[in-house]
């Protein structure tokens, strides 16, 4: 079934991707191949992360227009308007919408991002005080779709939306051509990587602490870091065994963890864990917190520890120097980041819009915006 698929790329990043950036390529770029897609975008420079195809430029998330973003695209019948968030404008839309929920972290962990302003951050906490904003959210929708179990269940457990679930889960970009051939465990470098925020909820603190009981390794920091955090983290190491590199671009980040002992999180809650399945498609183990999202996604490749207790990562850690124990979760992780790839996500997600269109989630339209051709919010064309 061909249908009529508008995507919402307007989240998407030109220069460093962060988790919806990265998942809106992935999952626009394969679908595409499955589908008919255009591409909602607020900025031409999107169009350099983004495949070729049909897009329209319409007001950014940002925008007051936002709440009354079905205006602009009513005009353009789609079949169906999938956006990698939940808060779309909706009011008064003619077409069958679909909202992502990555995660629920913000529930348990209220501290909001920090390059958010000020009144933002407010509305953020006062959002995540309470369920019924994100149920009031996720009911406008005719589905919602969840980018791991771990999520979907939580979804259901708290009871957030009445509207069928599709999963959708995440994946990973920065996997090797197969077949790939792992640096081997004796030309490894006593190398551990940590790839995220600085968020309280990371847990950063407990990686640097197992430092101090590690000094035959470093801990490579990768993302930016603000000057603040980078001095706490630093006066908590005793074996100056930290590297950060305040951001990194993809080649160097490949180059460090295909060649190192692990990668590694302490963190206490994730939607997925993107940075799992890039170290396994490398042959590079994890050694991560013991929570169910890296259960689901490590599975038996995993090595976990509770992300209280510092001596247990120190203690997995040590157990990958055993040549054995380290090629066994090698050569079982690039099996397992096999599994988290992009073409499968749009199937599923093809599959779940074939459901909802062909069971009253309304009839595919003959409309739909043509490539080549002006509408009066934009153009569409081939990127």
């Amino acid at each position: 079934m061909r249908m009529n698929v508008f995507f919402d790329c307007r989240y998407v990043r030109w220069t460093t991707h962060d988790g919806v950036s990265r998942y809106s390529v992935g999952v626009v770029t394969a679908l595409a191949e499955l589908t008919n897609v255009t591409m909602l975008i607020s900025d031409e420079r999107q169009l350099e992360q983004l495949p070729a195809r049909p897009w329209v430029l319409v007001p950014g998330p940002a925008d007051v227009r936002e709440a009354v973003m079905s205006y602009y695209v009513n005009r353009l019948k789609p079949d169906v308007v999938v956006t990698p968030m939940q808060t779309m404008g909706s009011l008064g839309r003619r077409y069958p919408l679909v909202l992502t929920v990555h995660d629920l972290i913000y529930y348990r962990h209220r501290t909001p991002p920090r390059d958010l302003p000020l009144w933002l951050r407010a509305v953020w906490r006062a959002y995540h005080l309470t369920w019924w904003p994100q149920r009031v959210l996720l009911n406008r929708a005719d589905a919602v779709a969840v980018v791991s179990e771990t999520t979907r269940d939580l979804v259901a457990e708290h009871r957030l939306t009445r509207r069928p679930l599709i999963l959708a889960p995440n994946a990973s970009s920065l996997v090797p051509d197969a077949p790939y051939e792992p640096i081997p465990h004796g030309d490894r470098s006593p190398d551990l990587v940590y790839m995220g925020s600085f968020m309280p909820y990371k847990n950063v603190e407990t990686l640097v602490g197992a430092m101090n009981q590690l000094p035959a390794y470093r801990l490579h920091l990768m993302s930016n870091v603000a000057p603040e955090v980078r001095a706490r983290l630093e006066a908590l190491s005793s074996a100056a065994n930290l590297v950060f590199h305040d951001g990194a671009g993809d080649e160097e980040y490949v180059s460090l963890v295909s060649g190192a002992t692990a990668l590694v999180s302490a963190s206490f809650d994730e939607g997925f864990g993107i940075p799992l399945v890039e170290a396994m498609a490398l042959g590079t183990p994890v050694v991560v917190s013991d929570i169910d999202i890296f259960r689901e996604v490590a599975g038996g490749a995993g090595a976990f520890f509770d992300p209280r207790d510092v001596g247990a990562l120190v203690a997995a850690v040590r157990s990958l120097e055993s040549e054995s124990a380290w090629s066994s979760l090698s050569t079982r992780s690039v099996a397992r980041a096999a599994r988290w790839n992009w073409d499968r996500t749009a199937q599923q997600l093809f599959d779940g819009l074939t459901e909802l269109l062909g069971t009253g989630g309304g009839a595919p339209s003959t409309g739909g915006t043509t490539p080549g051709t002006a509408t009066d919010i934009g153009t569409a064309t081939d990127a």
